[in-house]
């Protein structure tokens, strides 16, 4: 399969790409890449599709979101915090839908705050929960056979500068990350998000 993986150089990204490399033909791009890729920036998502071509899978890894206390959060860090992570992966399946294979797929990434409390994560935990309510109800209304699902991963081992931000979660291997990613690319399912704590 040709998998297209958007925040490639990322840790969770460089997990995905490690499990699937030698499986399948796997195209990494980013902001620094050749062709590059800002979610931020809706054009360079069609301008990268319409490079790329046809694919058998997205695969999105990139996103950004605000972690302060709550009672600093302001409407304006909200918004970064939808637009950065949320809107952006919407955008992507969107406007990546069409240039899918059918019977392809489109995996997204959220993480452990859309299930569980952190200190500084209600903004991510907005944002994660509402990409996992939409693959949800989407996944019934693909076409063609296309699958959607979410790769829902707890901190990763190799990411210690954000261990703090996660106080006694066991973090996770890259390779059980990486496998989340495989197994979404892989599998049957659609509408699922796949859970890694």
């Amino acid at each position: 399969m040709k998998v297209l993986i958007i925040g490639a150089k990322g840790h969770v990204g460089t997990a995905a790409v490690r499990a699937l490399e030698g499986k399948h033909e796997v195209i990494q791009v980013g902001r620094s890449t050749d062709p590059a890729v800002d979610l931020d920036d809706p054009a360079t998502i069609e301008a990268l599709l319409n490079e790329v071509g046809e694919v058998d899978a997205i695969v999105c890894t990139a996103g950004h979101v605000p972690f302060k206390p709550v009672t600093e959060l302001t409407r304006e860090d909200f918004e970064s915090g939808f637009y950065g992570k949320t809107l952006a992966q919407l955008d992507l399946v969107r406007i990546g839908l069409p240039h899918v294979r059918d019977g392809g797929s489109i995996t997204l990434t959220t993480g452990v705050t859309a299930r569980a409390a952190i200190p500084t994560g209600s903004a991510a935990a907005m944002a994660s929960g509402a990409i996992e309510s939409f693959v949800m109800a989407a996944a019934g209304e693909m076409p063609r056979g296309v699958r959607i699902n979410v790769a829902s991963p707890t901190v990763l081992e190799s990411a210690t500068h954000f261990h703090d931000f996660f106080p006694g979660f066991p973090p996770a291997s890259d390779e059980a990350v990486g496998n989340l990613y495989r197994r979404a690319v892989e599998s049957i399912d659609s509408g699922t998000t796949y859970i890694l704590d």
